[in-house]
């Protein structure tokens, strides 16, 4: 359980720094930088691997699997917490400068004025936020299923 707990908060600390530094760069609402936003996938993995090499010992696979699994949820629910604080308090504008990059991005892809429109009603604190939970978990389970298996087999 401690280690579940330790890896989910390194999780989130690690991926709302690595936000705070697309933010403050102005990477996160540059078409050309945005995809460095995804490194948040590595960097949850590599922490993953960090955390179920712990375990490795004491855990069968299923128990290993559970504690990947867990930390993706402790660490899903900080961030999803984390980016409504971001996106409403501390960067309010944020939210409105992403949807201009992603305007300029879908006219550039000729979509329409409608398309547009219904695609980016849909960015909203709350779903960026729940995107956000979803992701986290999502890779955390998979990524589980897989580290487990490679962490035991090097014990």
């Amino acid at each position: 359980m401690k280690t579940m707990f330790k890896v989910g908060l390194v999780i989130a600390l690690l991926c709302a720094a690595w936000q705070v530094i697309m933010i403050a760069a102005g990477w996160l609402t540059n078409p050309k930088t945005f995809a460095f936003f995804y490194l948040v996938v590595l960097i949850q993995v590599l922490i993953l691997i960090w955390g179920l090499r712990q375990t490795a010992a004491q855990k069968s696979y299923g128990g290993q699997v559970l504690i990947g699994t867990g930390a993706s949820i402790i660490a899903g629910i900080l961030l999803f917490l984390y980016s409504l604080l971001v996106t409403t308090v501390l960067f309010p504008n944020l939210i409105g400068e992403m949807k201009a990059m992603a305007t300029q991005s879908l006219e550039a892809a000729g979509q329409t004025k409608e398309q547009i429109t219904a695609a980016l009603a849909l960015n909203t604190p709350l779903n960026q936020a729940t995107q956000g939970l979803l992701g986290t978990v999502i890779t955390g389970f998979l990524a589980s299923l897989v580290i487990a298996i490679f962490v035991r087999k090097k014990r």
